[in-house]
């Protein structure tokens, strides 16, 4: 099949080889024209995974128009910032009910959207759009080190279609009907490990980290139940299994930015220097709106915010947690 995969980072590339090496011809959509160029002349990708070494059926281009002819699977990889404005640019390209799946993490600033309704809201005639997350960084990916993913869709033929797309013998696939519990899944574990980075970062040790990512997977159950999703899809691969590599792995640029954030560096300063965006700093503010509006207790999230953008010291927001009243371990969930 033509597989169409809109994003040329570090996740959409790696993405871009797996689907290449499953035997598919895949377009790869990189914003950059050089970056297209230098992709199809050296089969690197010139600023992500630059070691990594791209099959020849991977055909790297600058135009929607051209990765998006005669394509009979839509991916989009792109950072949750642009996706809609990218959506929204293929529309014009995009064949009535292509199987679409999105690989975004995030939730839209001031609609609350999960990523799979922004690309809905674009391209209508898609009609269900899939998600698929897990706990896989692009670097091991890359080098066939054994990973697995959900993809979820409430069309379950059309779940089945992109398990047999993506699957391989070092990066396994499962299904699932929750998009909506994988979704948020996906988006709150990067504030969670902004915290765990952050408070690594002003010297806590492993007791923090684990009282974080626990109290962290109880708050994303309650955003998710909140939702309408499922709060056991939790303790899956998007929600458990992502969290342990984002909040652990040393390829976590969320969890390397909370470090680096409790060191003095801005926001705005990493993301220029390592050329990556950190979802969970875009994640912390749509999840407290969401939040509020839905009336579910984030206080991690809370915290993160804070931090980031309310001008509150570490030693402030770290007293404002441990001060909270304890309650039922998994109060907020029908």
């Amino acid at each position: 099949m033509k597989v169409a995969c809109i994003g040329a980072g570090s996740w959409g590339t790696a993405v871009a080889r797996l689907l290449a090496l499953n035997g598919h011809v895949t377009w790869l959509w990189a914003h950059s024209e050089s970056t297209a160029g230098y992709i199809n002349e050296h089969h690197k990708n010139p600023r992500y995974l630059v070691d990594c070494e791209l099959p020849q059926n991977i055909i790297a281009t600058s135009h929607l128009k051209d990765c998006l002819d005669a394509a009979n699977a839509l991916v989009f990889v792109v950072p949750s910032a642009h996706l809609r404005s990218v959506a929204q640019e293929c529309s014009q390209f995009v064949r009535e009910n292509i199987p679409a799946v999105v690989l975004t993490k995030g939730i839209e600033n001031k609609t609350g959207k999960l990523m799979i309704d922004v690309v809905l809201d674009e391209l209508p005639t898609c009609k269900e759009i899939a998600c698929l997350s897990g706990p896989n960084h692009a670097e091991e990916v890359s080098r066939d080190l054994p990973s697995a993913a959900v993809v979820a869709c409430k069309d379950p033929d059309r779940a089945i279609f992109f398990r047999d797309l993506f699957h391989a013998e070092s990066f396994r696939v499962y299904v699932s009907d929750d998009p909506i519990g994988v979704e948020i899944c996906a988006a709150a574990k990067n504030v969670i490990a902004i915290a765990c980075g952050i408070s690594r970062g002003f010297g806590t040790g492993d007791n923090t980290a684990a009282l974080l990512m626990t109290r962290g997977l109880a708050e994303m159950s309650r955003l998710v139940n909140a939702y309408g999703g499922k709060a056991i899809t939790c303790m899956g691969l998007a929600g458990m299994g992502d969290l342990i590599a984002t909040c652990t792995s040393s390829h976590s640029r969320n969890a390397a930015f909370g470090r680096a954030f409790a060191e003095g560096e801005s926001l705005e300063h990493y993301c220029e220097r390592t050329h990556m965006v950190v979802e969970g700093a875009l994640a912390c503010i749509s999840i407290r709106e969401a939040a509020k509006k839905l009336n579910v207790d984030v206080p991690i999230a809370d915290a993160v915010w804070n931090l980031l953008y309310g001008g509150f010291s570490f030693d402030d927001v770290f007293e404002s947690l441990v001060q909270r009243t304890p309650k039922d371990e998994f109060y907020g969930l029908a």
